[in-house]
């Protein structure tokens, strides 16, 4: 049918004129999408927030979906003219994914830790993740950065693809609104234990297929497939997050380091499971491999989502 390779098509285009788009450009630095979406966000739970599922659940619903649905609304508008078509895709791409962004921030600190400045290494450490960097000595450092580039590929850049591949713009702008959330209200702290379970749940759902495809692309794309598959097989199923974990344990098999462990949030100890025991410990060249990796497994989604939507396409061409 044309109009499934079409919109094949505007995906294609789209998505690689967008990820092009953050290479070169990164995030905007003023008026960033994902940011007007945590402000609007953060006014709607000031409405609605009750220590109670319910409540949270409908945050999620209105947030979330809303995002999705302006994201259908956009798609129809443009519908049946090709450039503006891949245009959209190719802007909301860029506005949703942030792999430009990760890489700079993992080589900040980095660079930081290489020249022995500690102090700085901390102070660019939370634009990471959300761990306390005053408990951290500059291997944790090293380690924090690499689990968090490992994780950040699925979440900023895999599963925005994915979900644009299956939905086209609504799926990316989605996506990026379920996961955003997560990070808003998804964690286990006192006001969000409750309210933000629904985030939580849905994030969790929304990356299931993201983090496999990043496992199974760092695998591919890594130093040491065998390393990979053995790690993730062994220990993926023992982290908190059935999302990080096969995600995590495959960046550590293939860089032939060993993550996990002992972490600290906000005065919070945490004790994760050592995924690839056998592994090295990190050290600071091991950022860069992290980051080149997490290059490599970007490339290799865009090749599989539009290869997954031609093989879709035959196939119902094939039913009809």
């Amino acid at each position: 049918m044309p109009g499934r390779s079409a919109a094949t098509g505007v995906f294609a285009y789209g998505a690689a004129a967008g990820l092009a788009a953050d290479l070169l450009l990164g995030d905007p630095r003023r008026g960033h999408p994902v940011a007007a979406f945590g402000r609007t966000a953060g006014a709607v739970e000031k409405l609605l927030w009750h220590d109670h599922r319910g409540w949270g659940a409908l945050h999620t619903a209105l947030c979330a979906g809303g995002t999705a649905a302006l994201g259908a609304l956009a798609a129809r508008t443009v519908r049946g003219r090709r450039t503006a078509s891949i245009a959209l895709t190719a802007a909301s791409v860029w506005a949703v994914v942030g792999g430009t962004t990760l890489s700079r921030e993992a080589r900040a600190v980095g660079e930081a830790l290489s020249a022995g400045d500690l102090d700085t290494a901390r102070e660019r450490l939370p634009h990471l993740c959300g761990r306390d960097p005053h408990s951290l000595d500059g291997p944790a450092m090293a380690r924090a950065v690499v689990e968090s580039v490992a994780e950040n590929t699925s979440d900023a850049v895999v599963g925005a693809l994915v979900w644009g591949a299956v939905a086209g713009v609504p799926g990316l702008v989605g996506f990026r609104a379920v996961n955003t959330l997560d990070a808003m209200v998804g964690h286990k702290s006192p006001r969000y234990r409750r309210f933000g379970w629904a985030s939580a749940r849905l994030d969790d759902l929304a990356g299931w297929p993201g983090a496999r495809l990043t496992a199974v692309l760092a695998t591919v794309a890594g130093g040491d497939p065998r390393g990979a598959v053995r790690a993730w097989r062994a220990d993926a199923a023992e982290h908190p997050s059935p999302n990080a974990g096969p995600v995590e344990a495959s960046f550590a098999g293939a860089l032939g380091v060993r993550l996990g462990g002992t972490l600290s949030y906000g005065g919070r100890v945490e004790h994760r499971p050592v995924l690839n025991g056998e592994g090295r410990d990190v050290d600071v060249a091991d950022i860069e491999r992290a980051v080149r990796l997490s290059r490599r497994v970007t490339g290799l989604t865009l090749a599989a989502c539009v290869g997954g939507r031609l093989v879709m396409g035959a196939i119902k061409r094939r039913r009809i």
